[in-house]
């Protein structure tokens, strides 16, 4: 790889340790890809939490951490992925105090650098990141992906009701998200792609999609295709520009979603714990939540865990939506995400087998765990909960 003056010095060690192996890192991670020379960033996201990490990891920050402070500070903004610990709520998942002492260690140990404690779903790079394909032009060995009418009127977010949660509850619900949908549709696009270079254009929607859409989207892609990078014309800002003549399209329709969600169902099953992850909840899904819950209670063979950002979880608790929640049952987590959270260890501790999820992203993550997950709209998976089996 090329490296500039300021890049040789830091590789020489001018800059100290930390910054001497954090660049002899980013170069190898280059020639696997064959990137040419960096691209600077303005800030970035560590993920690093405690289960992945281990020991080992855990101790190698450490090491890090003891450089004199302005060797191992960060040059850009940094903040960090969700972490493996709620301190609040770890014991009533079944979480060992080992654990959290870990994760304790693990996050002095970054605040040594002057990361920001955010423990968020964000995806940013680091100060030099390798010039990958994505970096350079949209679409370059894309493929072109025909989603026709797919969520339309099918789709409760869009403002279409969803006839289970009519059909059980007798009213429209308020939000009526379907974010599994999405999810589905990422994952059958990223299964198509299967390849980090790809870079996915969707046509063809009859909605525009807002954020929550779109991140449930976009991890069950990255999920299920290790796709960085997609494109959606009249809705993503940036055009998608192909090299040569665009490929083939895919084309992708209802039943093809339908046959996805049927991948995961499992009516009439005994139901152990539901999960709202994969990417942190947003305010409104917190309040679709509350609202869905209002009145009812959690089965008491059944757990319900709720997991957001800090910030979300603190506007949750001044709006007095993770009081309804928790009164219902359900446990409201901050700063973390499930399966980066000693997801196995938890199903062991608490006799988990059976899980439910309106995340395609999760149901991917969670087989490896040893996790029969079902994936299905939020409101289903609260009336699932409250039955204490599949519906």
């Amino acid at each position: 790889m090329r490296l500039t003056a300021e890049e040789s010095a830091m590789l020489a060690g001018e800059f100290g340790e930390p910054r001497r192996w954090a660049i002899a890192h980013q170069i190898a991670v280059g020639e696997f890809f064959d990137a040419a020379d960096f691209v600077r960033v303005s800030q970035a996201h560590l993920m690093a939490d405690t289960e992945s990490l281990g020991e080992a990891g855990v101790g190698f920050l450490e090491g890090l951490a003891a450089a004199p402070e302005p060797e191992r500070r960060v040059w850009v903004p940094a903040i960090t992925d969700p972490r493996g610990i709620d301190f609040a709520v770890y014991r009533r998942l079944g979480q060992s105090a080992a654990m959290a002492a870990l994760e304790m260690r693990a996050i002095l140990a970054l605040r040594a650098f002057g990361v920001l404690m955010t423990d968020t779903c964000i995806n940013y790079q680091t100060i030099m990141a390798p010039l990958r394909g994505e970096h350079v032009a949209w679409g370059d060995t894309g493929a072109v992906i025909y989603a026709n009418s797919v969520l339309g009127a099918r789709s409760n977010f869009e403002g279409g009701p969803s006839a289970l949660a009519a059909a059980l509850t007798g009213r429209t619900p308020r939000y009526g998200y379907h974010l599994g949908e999405w999810g589905a549709l990422g994952s059958i696009v990223g299964e198509a792609c299967g390849s980090y270079w790809q870079v996915p254009t969707i046509e063809g929607l009859t909605v525009v999609p807002g954020s929550d859409p779109l991140k449930h989207f976009g991890a069950a892609l990255a999920s299920f295709g290790s796709v960085a990078l997609f494109h959606m014309p009249g809705i993503t800002a940036e055009e998608a520009v192909f090299a040569g003549l665009p490929p083939d399209p895919i084309p992708i329709g209802p039943a093809d979603i339908a046959a996805f969600l049927a991948r995961y169902a499992a009516p009439g099953d005994k139901l152990d714990v539901v999960v709202f992850a994969a990417p942190q909840l947003s305010l409104l899904e917190i309040a679709a939540v509350a609202d869905t819950l209002d009145g009812r209670q959690v089965h008491p063979d059944t757990t319900v865990i709720v997991a957001t950002s800090q910030e979300i979880k603190h506007a949750s608790d001044r709006m007095g939506l993770t009081a309804r929640i928790e009164g219902a049952g359900a446990v409201v987590t901050q700063g973390i995400c499930f399966y980066q959270s000693y997801a196995r260890e938890m199903a062991e501790a608490n006799g988990w087998t059976r899980l439910m999820t309106n995340s395609a992203k999760l149901v991917n993550i969670l087989g490896g765990y040893g996790y029969r997950p079902s994936l299905a709209s939020l409101e289903r998976c609260i009336h699932s909960a409250v039955a204490g089996r599949v519906l």
